[in-house]
């Protein structure tokens, strides 16, 4: 009987650990000082120890306040603000400024091309040269201290339709180039960069969110040429995405129904993806930035549609 009682424990023991060890594989959530504004549909960058949240709608309408969480001290404050308010817009770092570029700027998603450059030194804004294609709900990224636009949605009279426009800018020589568009064109997308390639993922038609994409395209700058990839498992919009320990993690976005509270993460050596450890809550048009080996997610919209929240959660590995 002992025996029996010690075998029965013991098989209880290792099922306890095995499901301990699965669950920490797949990471943890963690609450962070929330964000003083609440909104959604930012733009979110990691430069020089903060992490900067821009623009976006909050409960008052489109704004151009930019607050940053200074990741030393736990706290936030406030930065000089965009020259104009933007909603659906990007933010990329190259060589210790910050770029925002693209988005809508008006009540009506009026799409625009702006390209503002932000110098944490002297906290100031300056003009540069404007992107090729009107177009908001689009995404960025950087290689080789370039930014790569792809994708969103421009005005063709009354309406917003997809563009597969992939532009590139040069911030050193302040100068636009048009490359091969994206094959599945689309709004509400997330691009990262990872191993010197461009990774487009997910989306919606024509500003729908009825309309979700499950679409996972790589672009290479050495070939110029696009590649389909294994499909993203849960097609979404307004989502959000980093590269961590060598994969690109996916997360929130909205449908007709629901906001998602989904973390997959895709891993490019083997084109295949993993689930992880969901967000503790649903969000869309939310804003992300990896530091410290932690990935931050910020504000969003808890509810499909026009909403906001104060949110920031760190996810570790």
């Amino acid at each position: 009987m002992n025996h029996q009682r010690v075998f029965v424990f013991t098989i209880f023991l290792l099922s306890f650990l095995t499901a301990s060890v699965g669950t920490e594989s797949l990471g943890s959530w963690k609450k962070l000082p929330p964000a003083p504004t609440v909104r959604t549909e930012v733009a979110v960058a990691l430069l020089a120890g903060k992490i900067y949240v821009i623009g976006g709608f909050t409960p008052k309408g489109i704004t151009d306040k930019v607050e940053a969480f200074d990741l030393a001290t736990g706290t936030w404050q406030a930065q000089s603000p965009l020259p104009r308010p933007l909603h659906h817009t990007t933010a990329s770092v190259v060589n210790d400024k910050l770029y925002v570029i693209g988005g809508f700027g008006s009540a009506t998603w009026a799409p625009t091309n702006v390209n503002f450059m932000y110098d944490p030194d002297t906290h100031h804004w300056t003009v540069k040269a404007p992107m090729p294609t009107e177009r908001g709900a689009l995404a960025t990224a950087v290689i080789d201290d370039k930014i790569y636009a792809i994708g969103g949605a421009w005005r063709n009279i009354f309406r917003l339709v997809n563009t597969g426009a992939n532009e590139v800018y040069d911030p050193d020589t302040d100068q636009w180039q048009t490359l091969a568009p994206v094959p599945t064109p689309r709004d509400h997308l997330a691009v990262s960069s990872f191993q010197g390639r461009l990774f487009a993922i997910g989306g919606r038609v024509n500003v729908n969110y009825r309309n979700n994409l499950d679409a996972n395209e790589a672009y290479d700058p050495d070939t110029a040429t696009w590649t389909k990839l294994k499909p993203l498992p849960t097609a979404r919009s307004g989502i959000t995405s980093q590269v961590l320990n060598g994969k690109i993690h996916v997360l929130g976005g909205e449908s007709g129904d629901k906001t998602f509270t989904e973390n997959e993460a895709y891993d490019p050596s083997k084109d295949d993806w993993v689930t992880m450890h969901p967000m503790p809550e649903g969000r869309h048009g939310l804003g992300s930035a990896v530091a410290d080996g932690k990935l931050h997610i910020l504000t969003g919209g808890p509810k499909p549609g026009g909403n906001g929240s104060d949110a920031h959660w760190v996810y570790s590995p």
